[in-house]
């Protein structure tokens, strides 16, 4: 399997390559209609270079396959601007023949964003099928039964493109994690590790057994298998934290939140600014009127739908939305619960199914961003009901406001969006929003801004 791994990344790094010099002849062609003559070795060798060398700080080669491919897409463009700084610049001192436009080097650079991501999509798909077929697979050991190793198995299994597979299980009492391989006890850890094909041991020991977990790293050193420690740190699963030592002795840092620096809240908020007026200035001049037209003609009542809901701080906050439900429809119903949109939800018009499909319902929430009262991304606003109900039964619930809410957010496109039928289905959207907050970089938010255009491109079944 690790031979497999290794030819894999290999072949990453080559295609990388290959997709520099078809971008670089596909300019050739568009700008100059021929290829041979005005080739350029030092041109492609320093676009290769320069492409590994900005790779290292950029991180384009991490493990991302069981990521979503919006993030590579982030990464290759951060590669991409990087690279093209210092190829500019160098290109500045060499004299080239033929010396190459602006022009020219604005094709390049777009050829190559496409060949590339191209190229990584294949490679991904590529992978993932493998991975479904039982192939390219790490074997790991479990230590230990705790809720932690019973989650993460979980986790492995259900998500297959994570690319582990579960061979078995030792724990100092016999045990199955649904139905898995009991080696025996942790004395059995070494004659596991000489007669079986063990790729990484999952040390996920309760954190008291210190003696045991030192034990099992000091014979995975022998054997020389890759370890991993599960601790039990659930309570920090969603915050930013950073493990360092005082000495000898490890420490974990709760970092303090991104969003708390100024330099980030002014970056955050002019590029809500900006990226509001394209929207309005390009989708919206055409969509708003065609919208607006089509509500007032299928059904009665407003054109636009004013709700209250929770922002920063929990200030409450007017959001508008294109009406999408009937103009008798009642957010309450008789017992006085909130009324969440539920599948088929008779109040939602023909027209109103479309637009919560594709998220179009939400271009107005472009004006509550220009407002200041919404961000483009962050976690989405509840109406006050919904609010109130979630507060008593979510835990951390409130901690979500401690930001401006979105339109989009991690959560959405991740899954959690539209109706929360039980207070876990609320719980797992907090998490989401809560991991967002604790972790924001601007290269976050255009992740989560590519990947909802992505989903309203191919669907959401979430939404209705």
């Amino acid at each position: 399997m690790k031979k497999n791994v290794r030819y894999y990344h290999i072949t990453r790094y080559l295609a990388d390559a290959l997709a520099i010099v078809v971008a670089y002849m596909a300019s050739l062609a568009t700008q100059y209609g021929e290829v041979i003559h005005s080739f350029s070795i030092v041109f492609v060798a320093l676009s290769i270079f320069f492409w590994y060398f900005i790779s290292v700080v950029s991180k384009l080669y991490a493990d991302r396959r069981s990521n979503k491919f919006s993030e590579e897409i982030i990464f290759i463009t951060y590669n991409i601007l990087l690279v093209s700084i210092l190829l500019s610049s160098s290109l500045y001192f060499i004299e080239l023949n033929p010396a190459y436009s602006a022009k020219f080097f604005g094709v390049y650079l777009a050829y190559l964003f496409i060949f590339v991501s191209a190229t990584k999509y294949f490679l991904r798909k590529s992978v993932h099928a493998a991975l479904h077929q039982g192939k390219l697979y790490d074997k790991i050991l479990l230590v230990g039964s705790t809720p932690a190793a019973i989650n993460y198995y979980e986790t492995i299994n259900k998500y297959y493109y994570y690319g582990y597979q579960c061979v078995g299980v030792i724990d100092e009492h016999p045990t199955k994690i649904n139905g898995s391989k009991y080696y025996g006890n942790i004395d059995a850890l070494s004659n596991v590790l000489r007669t079986e094909i063990i790729d990484e041991v999952v040390i996920a020991l309760p954190n008291s057994e210190y003696n045991n977990i030192q034990r099992c790293m000091e014979v995975c050193d022998y054997h020389r298998t890759k370890v991993r420690i599960l601790p039990d740190l659930q309570q920090y699963a969603s915050s930013a934290i950073a493990v360092d030592n005082i000495g000898l002795v490890p420490t974990i840092s709760v970092i303090e939140l991104p969003l708390d620096k100024w330099q980030n809240k002014i970056l955050k908020r002019l590029f809500d600014i900006v990226f509001s007026l394209v929207v309005f200035l390009t989708v919206g001049i055409i969509l708003f009127p065609i919208i607006a037209i089509i509500i007032k003609l299928t059904s009665k009542g407003r054109v636009f739908f004013k709700q209250e809901r929770w922002g920063l701080n929990n200030e409450k906050i007017i959001c508008y939305k294109f009406r999408s439900m009937v103009q008798e429809s009642q957010d309450l119903n008789e017992e006085g619960k909130y009324q969440q949109a539920q599948k088929d939800d008779p109040r939602v018009t023909w027209i109103g199914k479309i637009l919560r499909q594709t998220n179009l319902d939400e271009l107005p929430q472009f004006l509550n961003v220009l407002l200041g009262n919404m961000s483009v991304v962050g976690p989405r606003p509840h109406p006050t009901p919904l609010n109130i109900e979630s507060m008593h039964t979510v835990e951390n619930y409130m901690l979500r406001h401690i930001v401006l809410p979105g339109i989009s957010g991690w959560a959405q496109v991740n899954g959690s969006r539209g109706e929360t039928k039980t207070s876990n289905d609320m719980q797992q959207r907090v998490n989401f929003d809560l991991y967002y907050i604790h972790r924001w970089t601007f290269w976050l938010d255009c992740q989560i801004i590519l990947q909802t255009i992505i989903n309203i491109l191919r669907g959401d079944q979430n939404a209705y």
